[in-house]
């Protein structure tokens, strides 16, 4: 996050002058011989948590991240990982130590050019202890030196890092930040990002955004690659794909770089994988005029091996695909799910991952948009096709979209029930108002945080409707919501064409 740094600049000429004086913290000098006392709140910890909901020690309190500078060097043969990364941050409070979230090995810590103290407490808690005093509005530069096997690195016997025959993958949600660098890891501290990684020679590595520079040669057969996205992304966000890829560069109908990769594993699965992912640029240029101007730099996808993930994420300005996408042949929906993320979830971010519907039922209601635009089946038929496809008595209708709980934000009803709801909204404000809310939320909330709540009072507004009733039904309400009497009078769901490769998508686990 962009910040001003005067706070900063000014708590650090009290810290600074406080130095002139020694044995007297807290104390300036006024002129020589003299000193007067500046008074200073006592210094406190930062939380281990933002106080998420579901995922409470997720994230950290007392400052915030404006940049990381991720440099890493990476092995394929041996899965061994070393890196620095460097954290551009400004403290929140007074701090007497903070926390980051990290599980490999940690050799050093330097807080502002200072030797810093660590410890680990809990699960995936490092705890910094600075040799100096930390005032609110400092400007913090934190550099961590670290290494590790990160497949070898479990919690709980998980690990979020995905080691390939080539290489590796760092992709996962709601955490992946942890097996690879050191972050305030929730989506409330969204940040600009450079990563460069050293690889041996042939080896290739794709991340977010742009290349401010080519692959370079380096000493011992090896190459570094560099990337940089320039807008705030969440630490989940971030990502990694290394091993054996051939990269496609192109320019998008808006001027900006697309580039996709694609896995030399993926054999006869490639021609889909790419009839899928080259129409990235086109899709993007439909779903800006729905959902408002592509917020990020950068556009493009990344076909990931066959022994990688089981799923896609909407990795920031560059989409990851799992293998099992392309089994049964091309598939553009997987593609327009994950491309409405770059609005849904990653620009418009979740305040509280509570607030997941957000996220998964609009992604999945573009894919009803996708269809209607195709002539392949609208979002009335979707709609209908899906809602029978549940038994009243489905254990699906007990998940509550808008709560759905900590383990089950990824669950069916998340997504079906979610694109569900909001086909009821647009329902119920009609599409002249459904179609300017879609572009007035994204630009309300841009590279920002929000809330269910807020996206009602939006709703609201712009339709001039008390949504209570809809709101709380489809996405608060256990059970399968009753139709009114004319549209179960009209409900005779004909399969649509599109049907088949939306489930295809849904069925290969879509994030």
């Amino acid at each position: 996050m962009r910040r001003v740094l005067t706070a900063a600049i000014a708590a650090l000429t009290v810290t600074t002058a406080g130095a002139l004086v020694a044995g007297s913290p807290g104390q300036a000098a006024d002129r020589p011989g003299r000193s007067r006392q500046i008074p200073v709140a006592a210094s406190t910890p930062g939380s281990p948590g933002l106080g998420d909901g579901y995922f409470p020690t997720y994230g950290n309190g007392g400052y915030d991240v404006d940049h990381y500078d991720v440099r890493l060097r990476y092995d394929p043969a041996t899965d061994r990982l070393t890196g620095t990364t460097t954290i551009l941050a400004r403290a929140t409070q007074d701090l007497s130590r903070f926390n980051l979230d990290f599980l490999l090995d940690v050799e050093a810590v330097r807080v502002n050019g200072w030797t810093a103290r660590f410890t680990r407490d809990g699960s995936h808690e490092l705890v910094v202890t600075a040799p100096r005093g930390i005032t609110r509005g400092q400007a913090l530069t934190i550099v961590v030196t670290y290494s590790g096997v990160p497949s070898e690195t479990l919690l709980d016997g998980y690990t979020g890092w995905t080691r390939t025959a080539d290489g590796a993958l760092a992709v996962n949600e709601p955490e992946s930040a942890w097996w690879w660098f050191p972050a305030n890891d929730h989506p409330l501290d969204k940040a600009t990002f450079d990563i460069s990684v050293s690889v041996p020679s042939g080896v290739e590595v794709v991340s977010n955004g742009v290349q401010p520079r080519p692959a370079l040669a380096e000493p011992g057969n090896r190459v570094r690659w560099s990337w940089r996205t320039t807008t705030p992304t969440a630490t989940y966000l971030a990502f990694l794909a290394i091993g054996q890829y051939d990269l496609v560069a192109d320019t998008a109908p808006n001027g900006q770089p697309v580039v996709n990769a694609y896995s030399t594993t993926l054999g006869e699965l490639a021609p889909a994988a790419r009839a899928s992912i080259e129409r990235t640029a086109e899709i993007v240029d439909w779903a800006g005029g729905v959902f408002g101007p592509y917020p990020f730099e950068a556009q493009g996808g990344v076909a990931g091996p066959v022994d990688g993930i089981g799923f896609a994420l909407e990795t920031q300005t560059r989409p990851v695909y799992g293998p099992g996408f392309w089994r049964r042949g091309s598939n553009p929906y997987v593609v327009v799910h994950e491309q409405a993320h770059q609005w849904f979830g990653n620009s418009v971010s979740v305040a509280q991952w509570r607030d997941i519907w957000l996220n998964e039922g609009l992604a999945t209601y573009a894919e009803w948009l996708w269809s209607e635009a195709q002539g392949e089946g609208t979002a009335q038929e979707v709609f209908d096709f899906t809602y029978a496809a549940y038994p009243e008595d489905s254990a699906f209708w007990q998940v509550l979209p808008g709560d759905p709980g900590a383990g089950r934000i990824f669950h069916d009803a998340v997504y079906d029930r979610g694109a569900m709801a909001v086909h009821q909204l647009r329902l119920a404000v009609g599409d002249e108002a459904f179609f300017a809310l879609l572009p007035a939320w994204t630009a309300a909330h841009r590279h920002g945080n929000a809330t269910i709540a807020q996206f009602q009072a939006l709703a609201e507004r712009i339709s001039g409707l008390d949504l209570d009733d809809v709101f709380t039904t489809w996405l608060f309400t256990a059970g399968r919501p009753a139709l009114p009497t004319a549209a179960r009078a009209a409900l005779a769901p004909q399969q649509p064409k599109s049907w088949t490769k939306i489930r295809e998508a849904h069925q290969a686990r879509r994030h």
